[in-house]
């Protein structure tokens, strides 16, 4: 399977499509992670429209199996971090079949 595209490319290209800088464009791109980590963190969710949405989830406490000895075990509850791919970037990246 062929790579995406590296975060050297994302800089390059948007910089090149906004007329900025290089730096400005890693500094714009820094800048949305860690405000997306902050948010998510605080308020639960954090949505960039067109794209999809990261939000924080509550795992229950449950009975799991080490795959190696085929042992029972308890999984411990935590707190994840998942991200929902918005609708329109789902369907224009693999359409609904007819």
């Amino acid at each position: 399977m062929a790579k995406g595209m590296t975060k050297t490319a994302l800089v390059r290209a948007l910089a090149e499509k906004l007329e900025l800088t290089n730096k400005q464009t890693a500094c714009f791109l820094e800048l949305l992670a860690e405000t997306a980590v902050k948010e998510t963190k605080k308020n639960g969710e954090f949505t960039i429209p067109g794209i999809g949405k990261l939000v924080k989830a509550d795992r229950k406490a449950r009975l799991g199996r080490n795959p190696q000895t085929g042992e029972t075990i308890k999984i411990k509850a935590k707190t994840v971090v998942k991200f929902r791919v918005a609708k329109a970037a789902k369907d224009a990246i693999a359409p609904p079949k007819k």
